[in-house]
């Protein structure tokens, strides 16, 4: 699903047959102006989106853009405003807050971990833990916020978790189907496969045909002893259990990179308000 897919399936589900409070209330023809309001301090996220939500309700709208993502916001601060029939604005009003609210939040939550791993190698990484339809949009609220994408979804890289491990009857033989698939079909994907204990990454490190090591629910220490058995050979990746109170212990292993599901799934979204002036 691309941007422009998601508002239209957005908006189909939020207007229905119609917007019928604006349309019994409001003169066809009103022209009326809004700002959106920031009511909370944080990172701003969903201003790309938001342009793009006025354009599909009304592309005769005018949107001037004061505030760009990434930028930090505080109550007060003005984001954008917008002009144009006034029934179209209102039928736009809460698609662009749910978004913007959200996608804020998640930048917001972000930014703050991402600050905690100043000066170690470790980046952060989000995770397919998303609003099933909304991954689109908190990818990118993600990413305003300093984290990097990590696999969009099951078809652009092989992830070998532990139950794909267990189905298939161990990690090697998890690997070489992955690998055998790969020549197969002709595709060309990256292939990670997930440690639960040493033994697991001893037998990783001796199948190899791998590019990343992800290491799940070890200790800091776990984790350091892992990077140096590893030693370079793949790319390291920490997750479970890992939240800011102990991200900067995970980072200081020495560990590429370290995953989050809670930068999508336990996120309070940012106030922001949509007001006529």
């Amino acid at each position: 699903m691309n941007l422009h897919e998601f508002i239209q399936l957005a908006l189909a589900e939020d207007v229905g047959d119609g917007d019928h409070t604006s349309l019994s209330t409001i003169p066809a023809d009103a022209q009326k102006r809004a700002r959106l309001l920031v009511k909370e301090t944080g990172i701003l996220a969903g201003v790309e989106v938001a342009q793009a939500i006025f354009a599909e309700v009304d592309p005769a709208f005018e949107v001037d853009v004061l505030m760009h993502d990434g930028a930090s916001i505080k109550p007060g601060d003005v984001v954008l405003t917008v002009s144009g029939n006034a029934r179209n604005i209102l039928t736009a009003e809460r698609l662009v807050l749910n978004c913007m609210q959200r996608m804020s939040g998640i930048a917001t939550h972000t930014r703050e971990l991402v600050n905690l791993l100043e000066g170690t190698r470790a980046k952060l990484l989000d995770t397919r833990k998303t609003t099933p339809n909304f991954r689109i949009c908190e990818k990118m609220a993600t990413k305003i916020g300093g984290a990097v994408n990590h696999r969009f979804g099951l078809y652009d890289m092989i992830l070998i978790k532990d139950n794909h491990v267990d189905y298939a009857g161990s990690i090697e033989a998890a690997i070489t189907k992955a690998v055998a698939y790969l020549k197969e079909t002709g595709r060309q994907l990256r292939i990670e496969v997930e440690t639960r204990n040493r033994a697991e990454v001893e037998e990783v490190l001796r199948v190899g045909q791998v590019d990343v090591i992800l290491l799940d629910n070890f200790s800091p220490d776990g984790i350091r002893d892992m990077v140096r058995l590893i030693n370079g050979r793949f790319i390291t990746e920490a997750s479970g259990g890992i939240d800011e109170t102990n991200l900067r212990a995970y980072a200081e292993t020495g560990v590429d990179f370290i995953s989050s599901g809670a930068l999508t799934h336990q996120i309070k979204s940012l106030d922001l308000s949509l007001k006529a002036y």
